[in-house]
């Protein structure tokens, strides 16, 4: 009797001492998915308006974000087919936290260049065509 439990004990310390190396173990935290929205800044509805500095943002804005898409950050990317004081963009892509999805966005250079503005949502995919 005094054998098995002894036996119990040594099971239940080992059973506690390999929870307590297992909850100490530091799991990588999911990402989170958030969204900003894109929308043409008001002094450039215009198409005439837009200067080779405004385009070349543009298109430094596009390659970050194949870039992002291509290394897994961004899950979508795209636009409205609609005149430039209508359209937006949306951004679908996935951040740590709301800290870094705010400084993924603010970095966007058609957002530093002022080309665009845009504002940050939470956001959560809920269905995905495959």
């Amino acid at each position: 009797m005094i054998r098995s439990t002894k036996l119990l004990a040594a099971a239940v310390a080992a059973f506690m001492i390999a929870s307590g190396a297992a909850a100490e173990t530091p799991v990588a935290a999911k990402p989170q998915q958030f969204l900003y929205m894109l929308r043409v800044a008001p002094h450039l509805h215009d198409d005439a308006k837009w200067s080779d500095k405004d385009k070349a943002a543009t298109s430094r804005h596009f390659e970050r974000l194949k870039k992002a898409t291509a290394d897994g950050k961004v899950i979508l990317a795209g636009r409205t087919a609609e005149a430039l004081d209508k359209t937006f963009g949306l951004v679908v892509f996935e951040a740590a936290d709301e800290k870094a999805a705010k400084a993924f966005m603010e970095a966007d250079p058609a957002v530093v260049a002022g080309v665009m503005t845009a504002t940050l949502h939470p956001y959560s995919v809920a269905l995905q065509r495959k």
